[in-house]
C-alpha cells in the first residue's frame, strides 16, 4: 500500500486545501502506477506550526512541504513502470504545485522510502 505523509506549515492547510491535496497526491501515484493503485493510496496531512518549521537553521514562513512516499521497494523497479522514482517525485511535486501554487512547488522536498519484502503488513498480516 503506497503511503504518503505530507508535512507542511499548519497555516497552509484548511478545509478547502486538505481534500484537494489528498486527491492530488493520490492522483500522482495513480498517474505513475495506474488507476488500479488509486484505492490503495493512503495520505496523511501533517500540519506543523510555523514556529516549528526551519530552513537553514532558522524558522521560516515558507510552506516548505516535505512529502514521504513509503511502499515496497520492488514497486520502484517494476519493468512496466520505467523511471518510477523520477516520475513519482515529479508527479508529487506537480500535485502540490497544482493545489498550492508554483512558488510552493519550488520548495517541495520528496523522499521515496522503499520497504523490503516481508517488512510491512496490513490488517495484522505481513504482505
Amino acid at each position: 500500500m503506497p503511503h504518503l505523509s505530507l508535512h507542511i506549515r499548519e497555516e497552509s492547510l484548511d478545509a478547502d486545501v486538505e481534500p484537494k491535496l489528498i486527491a492530488a497526491l493520490t492522483g500522482a501515484v495513480a498517474v505513475v502506477f495506474g488507476e488500479r493503485f488509486r484505492p490503495l493510496v493512503a495520505v496523511e496531512l501533517i500540519g506543523v506550526p510555523q514556529r516549528r518549521r526551519g530552513i537553514g537553521g532558522v524558522p521560516t514562513e515558507e510552506a516548505a512541504p516535505v512529502v514521504t512516499l513509503s511502499m515496497r521497494e520492488a514497486a520502484y523497479h517494476l519493468p512496466q513502470v520505467p523511471d518510477a522514482p523520477a516520475r513519482l517525485v515529479a508527479a508529487a511535486t506537480g500535485a502540490i504545485t497544482d493545489v498550492l501554487g508554483e512558488a510552493v512547488g519550488k520548495q517541495t522536498v520528496v523522499t521515496l522510502d522503499g520497504v523490503p519484502a516481508g517488512r510491512s503488513g496490513v490488517g495484522g498480516r505481513v504482505g
